[in-house]
């Protein structure tokens, strides 16, 4: 399984990479593959089927918008956010859907959008899309979301080759024992390793430039949730923090009473609660290594720049390649997806990958950085995915802020030590693995148990 840094950081939408992201790549694959066949112009009905995860919490996370937006031609790094609300209720008074963005087909929401509260066996992320003609049904395909805005149809799921790119690498691993060794036997940095593994894919020229896009999106991200204030969308009535705290941040003419370092907590806790908000408002985004964990990654990075004294391009580009070294590792041995093994896999992926990001450009040895990534995912070990009301809102957006500041001390206790320690990562990864196979389903982005449920009894 090759896997690039390009797969891990996609540009996207709010507020799921897996119930909304990968929804509308699914829909709009499923488009193209209708079209491929000739068939298109023969479409009179599409019905949608959405199971498991994406039935239970696919409302609150926008999965039946994301797949109608999908059937209408539309990719999640392309589509304009502020337009998807209009031209949904378009649909819903004129009751047509423009498929591939041309031809009408009729869609009553009702009936042709069904929620079945059904597991399929490849992945609790599991949707069906049917294209019926005049006489009878045209196509179908069932389509696994599985985290990251990763999506596999029925036919990878049934073969087991869940990943059709076989690239092979210069530098390939599979752990971080396999990446150690590497480093060490051609005296290579992990960010080193991974611009090598890259260049298979793209010239050197095309990564930088790639990563430099993926930084300037998280930076409007982060823009845009300083900008906008009121309460999000969904019903929980939350309200946005990020602007208020800029403010009251900006005002302060000195460090806190007790140092600089609480100063420096509150604009990490500022960035990531910026992000996290514009994701739950469906916002532009970058799939970091998914939604819910978006503001992590950037949070941490959006720190170095604030408070170093010397700052580059390369820096920003070392920090991507060496936190995806990691993220590599999690989707290889373990999962980066809420649904199936919790929010260990997503928020607790993305603190290990910050902190292997940051303590790469502050200097670390391959040794010290799979420290720091040891360090951040092993103190997220269990964490559940409750949304409540099945919104990425609460508790996910603090999260956010409490794990991207978690990636920080991680990063600087590596630092202080030689990179050895008692818990290897590989082993605190299978952890992660099995702890998500031993987690009940309700604790697992279903919203029917832990605080989803707390907060209704409330």
């Amino acid at each position: 399984m090759a896997i690039s840094v390009f797969d891990l950081f996609k540009i996207g939408i709010g507020p799921s990479s897996s119930h909304t992201v990968g929804p509308m790549r699914a829909a709009a694959l499923f488009v193209q593959g209708v079209r491929e066949q000739g068939l298109l112009e023969q479409v009179r009905r599409v019905e949608v089927q959405l199971y498991g995860s994406l039935s239970a919490t696919g409302i609150g996370h926008g999965s039946d918008n994301a797949v109608i937006m999908g059937l209408m031609g539309e990719w999640p790094d392309a589509i304009d956010p502020s337009q998807i609300g209009i031209r949904i209720e378009t649909l819903r008074e004129t009751h047509t859907l423009l498929l591939d963005g041309r031809l009408s087909v009729p869609f009553i929401w009702a009936r042709d959008m069904r929620l079945i509260d059904e597991n399929l066996p490849f992945h609790p992320n599991a949707m069906t899309l049917i294209a019926e003609g005049d006489d009878g049904e045209l196509h179908r395909d069932t389509y696994y979301s599985i985290g990251g805005g990763f999506v596999v149809d029925e036919a990878q799921a049934s073969s087991g080759v869940v990943d059709l790119d076989r690239t092979v690498l210069p530098y390939d691993f599979s752990s971080a024992v396999e990446l150690l060794s590497l480093c060490q036997k051609h005296n290579l940095r992990v960010a080193e390793l991974m611009m090598a593994n890259e260049k298979v894919w793209r010239s050197e020229e095309e990564i930088r430039a790639g990563l430099m896009k993926l930084w300037r999106a998280m930076q409007d991200c982060v823009e845009q949730g300083l900008k906008h204030e009121g309460i999000l969308p969904g019903g929980l009535n939350v309200r946005r923090r990020a602007a208020r705290l800029h403010r009251s941040l900006q005002e302060l003419g000195k460090p806190n009473v007790i140092g600089s370092t609480l100063s420096a907590m509150e604009w990490v806790n500022l960035f990531a609660l910026a992000v996290n908000e514009e994701n739950a408002a469906g916002g532009r985004m970058v799939t970091a290594p998914t939604n819910g964990a978006a503001g992590i990654i950037p949070a941490v990075l959006h720190y170095f720049m604030k408070f170093s004294e010397v700052v580059t391009d390369a820096n920003v580009v070392d920090y991507f390649l060496s936190a995806a070294a990691v993220g590599i590792l999690c989707k290889k041995n373990a999962s980066i997806s809420g649904a199936e093994v919790g929010c260990q896999g997503e928020v607790g992926s993305a603190c290990a990958m910050a902190a292997a990001g940051l303590a790469e450009i502050l200097g670390a040895t391959p040794e010290q950085l799979c420290n720091a990534a040891e360090i951040g995912l092993e103190h997220n070990l269990g964490l559940t995915c409750d949304p409540v009301g099945g919104l990425v809102q609460v508790p996910c957006i603090e999260r956010n802020a409490i794990a991207a500041v978690k990636a920080i001390n991680a990063a600087q206790m590596a630092l202080r030590g030689d990179g050895q320690h008692f818990i290897s990562l590989d082993r605190v990864i299978r952890t992660m693995r099995d702890t998500g196979a031993d987690m009940h389903d309700k604790y697992k982005e279903t919203s029917r148990g832990g605080l989803a449920v707390s907060a209704v009894e409330c």
